[in-house]
């Protein structure tokens, strides 16, 4: 009898070709952001993408010792390569502003993301947290300019506020202060923020896309969201009419869409996942409330941290297992 290690059950989709459809996923939101923003975006995705590569690459000839064959070494990097570290790298661009003075932002996060958080423990599927995720909260606590954020190109269309350079809607709506309409939220127009969280059109395009792939589970970020939005009512005395503003603000949807979902950093059970992203909404909208700012990728990245106890506590069924039925009562 041969017996051999897992995965016994195989399909022809490989990490590469998930990999592959979520950055067709997150191409709408990408170009929507550098038509919004302007080349100074194209070049923070261009450099986050690229420093990520980079990282792998570096990190792969080291191990292998390129200087002793570096033609094979180079052939091994090109057939392992599943595009993990592109996502990284864009992720993390579109989760910063897109002032181009802060270039050197998307190089370091991208190192410390690829370098410290994935390549560090192992690789692809042997991280403890998202890399993206630890490398925004990296950049967060260390430079200032991630505070400030330039507004959309386009101004709004549907409010007499007008887009300047400073906190995220979502900062002034936890301050008291008027916000955009949803419409403008909604589409970005006039909207102060990252990259790619301004156009929830985008992110909604890229989001059915990976449904209709079956790359993610379609409740899972409705979940966080619906949660997020309706304890953010509860909060604020049942007042339904911050609603769409809390879950149209920062980046919200763009975390429960690509960041909360990642693979490696979710639970492994049904139960668990759901568990999960309650916890993530309902510690977004509290946290919201409680400190006045953008709060998704610090919750997430805390989130991650309990993955393990929930797959300890709610253990998954085994593939084939059936239950034994009760012996009939004589």
């Amino acid at each position: 009898m041969k017996v051999s290690v897992s995965p016994h059950v195989k399909t022809p989709r490989t990490t590469r070709h998930i990999m592959l459809d979520v950055l067709i996923a997150l191409f709408p939101a990408t170009v929507t952001g550098i038509v919004y923003f302007g080349w100074e975006a194209a070049v923070i995705c261009i450099l986050g993408v690229a420093s990520a590569v980079l990282t792998e690459f570096i990190w792969f000839i080291l191990a292998k010792k390129i200087w002793k064959n570096g033609k094979e070494v180079l052939r091994d990097f090109a057939a392992q390569f599943d595009f993990t570290s592109c996502i990284t790298g864009l992720l993390l661009a579109l989760t910063l502003p897109s002032s181009v003075s802060g270039w050197y932002m998307p190089v370091l996060g991208s190192v410390f993301a690829v370098g410290v958080v994935k390549m560090l423990f192992g690789g692809t599927g042997k991280n403890i947290v998202n890399p993206a995720i630890a490398g925004r909260v990296f950049l967060f606590i260390s430079f200032s300019a991630m505070t400030l954020y330039p507004a959309a190109h386009f101004g709004p269309i549907a409010s007499d506020l007008s887009p300047v350079t400073g906190p995220t809607q979502l900062g002034q709506l936890m301050q008291g202060a008027e916000t955009l309409s949803p419409v403008d939220l909604f589409l970005g127009t006039g909207v102060a923020g990252c990259i790619g969280e301004t156009c929830k059109l985008a992110l909604l395009v890229g989001y059915l896309y990976l449904v209709f792939r079956g790359v993610i589970k379609w409740y899972l970020p409705l979940l966080y969201i619906a949660t997020e939005g309706l304890f953010a009512v509860a909060l604020e005395g049942f007042d339904f009419a911050v609603f769409l503003p809390s879950i149209l603000s920062g980046g919200l949807i763009l975390g429960a869409v690509f960041m909360a979902t990642d693979y490696v950093t979710t639970p492994k059970s049904r139960l668990g996942n759901i568990i999960y992203f309650i916890a993530l909404g309902l510690l977004t909208a509290g946290l919201r409330k409680a400190l006045s700012f953008e709060i998704v990728s610090f919750v997430i990245l805390l989130m991650n941290f309990t993955v393990f106890l929930l797959d300890m506590l709610i253990k998954v069924r085994p593939f084939g297992y059936r239950r034994k039925k009760k012996e009939a009562t004589k």
